[in-house]
């Protein structure tokens, strides 16, 4: 593996929030922008001399022209110790190598959960395949379903710092997601585990949620070819849901706008996933307002799943006036509606289902 890497001075710290720092810094006379996580490095404050990985940046891909802080000099007074319990590691035998309390080890509460008698309990679990539906789809949840607990569990298949997601914070204060589970090796998240299985009995039986999504962090890894992307994860975390006794319900990537043919309609990641991977019998919500469009049927039909078409309409107008940051690939609602229908018509199937035999349970739609 490569990566290139020099030397800079913090010239201003420009944005903070738990975990997270963006920074201005100066490198060899240029200004640049650098990313800090405070938990593997220690805070940064102007002066510091610090080591920025450039390698994205270099190679012109999709950080968003970041730089990312890999350590930080001087200042001992801020350097950080080992604090609290737990022995799982993760980022395991690099140098950002961490210990985290990973929800299942014996030193937690709730090591008795994961030694094989407990299941999802038929909790609908809604997979996808990008950071960007989680947003609309959690909209879509509480929406219809207000009273519900949703847990969010972020993969490690692209972006591993939860910190460094702009919409779990906001979707968190607005109360659209109650519990994070990071597993794999993605961090940051309320509780820590060590894979999908154990992440899952964690959101259901730990976080009590009545409801579950699960989705990468931000970015994803592509290759232009069928099998070489961490989009494929979908169909083995369905897998997961379906051994584990929970309801299956496949997000689905669609776009009206990507550049690219092989993601407009449905996404050939969808259809890898949904063809070869995912275990038969899951949920593919879709939107109705293309229901009529005989391409995005046909690529569909012939599945061993169970299409629901949902009117997302009055969900989407909301979706717009909420405030919310809302990004796909660079393009907003205005610019991609079919993306957005799609993962808000997943979040209105989890909250349906989430309702099923509680009748206490009012569901706007």
């Amino acid at each position: 593996m490569e990566l290139s890497f020099q030397p800079a001075v913090v010239v201003e710290v420009t944005k903070v929030r738990p975990g997270y720092q963006e920074l201005r810094v100066d490198c060899s006379g240029k200004t640049a922008q650098a990313i800090n996580f405070p938990s593997l490095t220690g805070l940064c404050e102007p002066g510091d001399r610090i080591t920025i990985n450039t390698t994205a940046v270099d190679l012109n891909l999709g950080t968003g022209g970041w730089h990312f802080v890999m350590a930080v000099y001087e200042k001992s007074a801020r350097l950080n110790g080992l604090e609290g319990r737990g022995h799982i590691m993760k980022l395991r035998y690099t140098p950002a190598q961490g210990r985290v309390l990973s929800v299942e080890e014996e030193a937690s509460a709730y090591h008795h959960i994961f030694q094989g008698g407990f299941d999802l309990e038929e909790t609908p679990v809604m997979v996808g395949s990008l950071h960007s539906m989680l947003a609309p789809c959690a909209f879509a949840f509480k929406h219809a379903a207000p009273r519900k607990r949703l847990a969010y569990l972020m993969s490690d298949g692209a972006g591993l710092p939860l910190h460094l997601s702009r919409a779990v914070p906001q979707l968190k204060e607005a109360g659209l997601i109650d519990a994070t589970v990071t597993f794999g090796h993605a961090f940051g998240g309320d509780l820590e585990a060590v894979n999908v299985y154990s992440a899952l009995l964690a959101a259901r039986h730990v976080c009590r949620a009545d409801a579950i999504v699960i989705l990468m962090g931000p970015g994803v890894v592509g290759t232009g070819t069928k099998w070489g992307t961490t989009a494929l994860e979908q169909g083995i975390f369905l897998n997961a849901v379906k051994q584990l006794k929970g309801r299956p319900i496949a997000l689905v990537r669609m776009s009206e706008a990507d550049p690219r043919s092989r993601h407009r309609g449905v996404s050939h990641h969808t259809l890898t996933v949904l063809r070869h991977i995912a275990p038969r019998g899951c949920t593919v919500p879709l939107p109705q307002i293309c229901r009529d469009d005989t391409e995005i049927v046909s690529a569909l039909d012939g599945m061993e799943h169970t299409l629901s078409w949902w009117d997302t309409e009055a969900v989407f107008a909301a979706l717009v006036s909420s405030g919310l940051d809302l990004a796909t690939m660079g393009r907003g609602p205005a610019e991609d509606a079919l993306f957005f229908h799609a993962a808000l018509a997943a979040g209105l199937e989890g909250a349906v289902l989430s309702a099923a035999g509680h009748k206490e349970e009012n569901i706007r739609m």
